[in-house]
C-alpha cells in the first residue's frame, strides 16, 4: 500500500522525557484480611443460615488481587456453613456466551480450583420488576436460584455519565447480574430515559425485589491498589455508593495537561475500562446520549498502538481514537467487539479507525496531521494505558510545563525508538 509522500519518508522524532509523578500511595496491606474482617461481621448480621446456597457476581474488570478477594468471599460463606456458587456478572463480555465469560473470569484467576466454589456460568434471566411502566428488570436466574446473592465491584467514575452513582454495585447489578438480557435492555432504555436515571431505579427495583444481601465496593487508588473495601447490606448501598464514588474521583488516574496535539495509548482492553480506554482520563467519548468528557482533556488526535492480552480480542473503545496499528486490527475479535457495541448501543466505538502497518507508522502520522507545528513544539504523551498515568512519556514541547508539575517525581531526556519491525521501544 502507498501512503502519501510525507509518510514514506523517515520522520525525525523530538526529544522525550522519561517522567514519573508521585502521587500518594493508598494501599491497603492485606486487602484480603481487611475483607475477611468486614465479611465476618456482615454475614454473622445476614440472614445467611448453615446449609443454604449464596451465590456471589463476579464482573470481567481487571481489579486489583480480585482473585483473592473472591475466594476470602467464598471461604468466608463457608465458614458460616453456607455453600457459596460464583456467577460471572458481566453482561455481553465473553461473546455473552456461558463458556466465554468463564474464560474471562479465568484470565482474572476466579476459577473453581481457586476460588474452591461451583461456578454457575448460565446466561438465563428472569424478570424481578418493571420501571417507568415500560422498562422490565432482570436478574440472573442461577442467582434467584440460591438462597442469598452478594455481589462484588471496583467503585470508578463511569465512561458514558455521571452522577451519584457511576460505574460500582447498582452497575453491577444492573448490566452484570442482569445478564446479557439485563444488559441489553438498560442500554437501549437508556437511550429515552438516561443513563444515570434508569441504573438507579433498575438497580433500586433489583434490590428490593431479589435475595440480595450484601454488596461488596472496592476503591482503587491512583496506582490500580486496593485502598478501601466496604461490605455493605443491600438495603445502604444507595446511600453508601455515592460516598465511594466520591472517595474514588479523588485518587482517580489523570494526566496533568489540559490539552494535548497527540496521545499515544500502548494498549486498550475490556480490563482495563468498559470503553477499553477511559474517557476519563482521554477526554474521548462520541456516541448518543454520552456526557462530555472533554474537560479533562482535549486531544487533537489519538493513537492506540495494541490491545491487552487480557481483553481476548475485545477492542471495544477502538472508534475513539484516530489511528490504528494493522496489529490492532489482526488481533480484534470482531464477534466480541460488535457484540460488546451493539450491547451497549455505542457503535462509534467498534467502528475502525485509519489503520497503519506498524506503531512506527501510526505514531509518525500522529505527529503529521495535526497541522503545521514543529515537532519539537507538538505536545504529545505516551501511556501505557488509562489505568497507568504516573510514568508516562512526554515530548520536549511539554518539558516546561511539565517542570513545573507538583507531583513530578523524575524526568529524565530520552529518546523514542522503533525496532526493525516498527514496534515503539521505550
Amino acid at each position: 500500500m502507498r501512503y502519501p509522500e510525507y509518510l514514506e519518508k523517515k520522520f525525525n522524532f523530538p526529544g522525550f522525557y522519561r517522567v514519573k509523578l508521585a502521587l500518594p500511595s493508598m494501599a491497603l496491606p492485606d486487602p484480603a484480611n481487611d475483607l475477611k474482617a468486614q465479611l465476618a461481621k456482615a454475614l454473622d448480621q445476614s440472614a445467611i443460615e448453615p446449609g443454604q446456597t449464596v451465590a456471589v457476581g463476579v464482573g470481567s474488570r481487571g481489579i486489583n488481587k480480585i482473585a483473592d478477594l473472591v475466594s476470602q468471599i467464598c471461604r468466608s460463606i463457608k465458614e458460616k456453613g453456607a455453600h457459596p456458587v460464583i456467577i460471572p456478572a458481566m453482561g455481553s463480555h465473553g461473546s455473552a456466551t456461558p463458556e466465554g465469560q468463564e474464560k474471562t473470569l479465568a484470565k482474572l484467576g476466579v476459577t473453581s480450583k481457586i476460588c474452591q466454589a461451583t461456578i454457575a456460568s448460565q446466561m438465563d434471566a428472569v424478570k424481578v420488576g418493571t420501571v417507568f411502566d415500560d422498562v422490565p428488570v432482570y436478574f440472573s436466574k442461577k442467582a434467584m436460584e440460591a438462597d442469598h446473592s452478594i455481589c462484588i465491584n471496583r467503585i470508578k467514575p463511569h465512561t458514558k455519565f455521571k452522577g451519584d452513582v457511576e460505574s460500582g454495585l447498582y452497575k453491577m447489578l444492573v448490566v452484570g447480574m442482569g445478564k446479557h438480557t439485563g444488559a441489553l435492555t438498560y442500554h437501549n432504555f437508556a437511550l429515552k430515559y438516561g443513563f444515570h436515571t434508569l441504573l438507579k431505579a433498575m438497580g433500586d427495583t433489583i434490590i428490593e425485589q431479589t435475595n440480595l444481601c450484601l454488596g461488596i465496593g472496592v476503591v482503587e487508588d491512583a496506582y490500580d491498589q486496593v485502598m478501601k473495601i466496604d461490605v455493605i447490606p443491600a438495603a445502604k448501598i444507595s446511600t453508601r455508593e455515592p460516598d465511594l464514588l466520591t472517595l474514588a474521583k479523588s485518587h482517580f488516574p489523570s494526566l496533568p495537561y489540559r490539552n494535548l496535539d497527540l496521545l499515544v495509548v500502548r494498549q486498550i482492553g475490556k480490563e482495563i475500562s468498559g470503553s477499553g480506554m477511559d474517557p476519563n482520563v482521554t477526554g474521548r467519548t462520541c456516541d448518543l446520549m454520552e456526557d462530555d468528557f472533554s474537560q479533562s482533556l482535549d486531544v487533537k488526535r489519538l493513537v492506540i498502538l495494541d490491545l491487552s492480552a487480557n481483553t481476548a480480542g475485545n477492542a471495544i473503545g477502538l472508534g475513539n481514537a484516530d489511528i490504528i496499528t494493522e496489529k490492532v486490527f489482526a488481533g480484534m475479535n470482531y464477534q466480541a467487539t460488535l457484540m460488546n457495541a451493539l450491547t451497549a448501543m455505542s457503535l462509534k466505538k467498534a467502528s475502525i479507525p485509519v489503520r497503519l502497518p506498524n506503531e512506527e507508522k501510526a505514531v509518525q502520522a500522529g505527529f503529521q496531521t495535526i497541522g503545521p507545528v514543529p515537532p519539537e513544539k507538538v505536545r504529545a504523551v505516551i501511556i501505557r494505558d488509562t489505568m497507568h498515568t504516573t510514568d508516562l512519556l512526554v515530548s520536549e514541547g511539554l518539558a516546561r510545563e511539565t517542570q513545573k508539575l507538583s507531583c513530578l517525581k523524575e524526568m529524565t531526556p530520552c529518546r523514542i525508538s522503533f525496532s526493525s519491525s516498527g514496534d515503539l521501544i521505550i
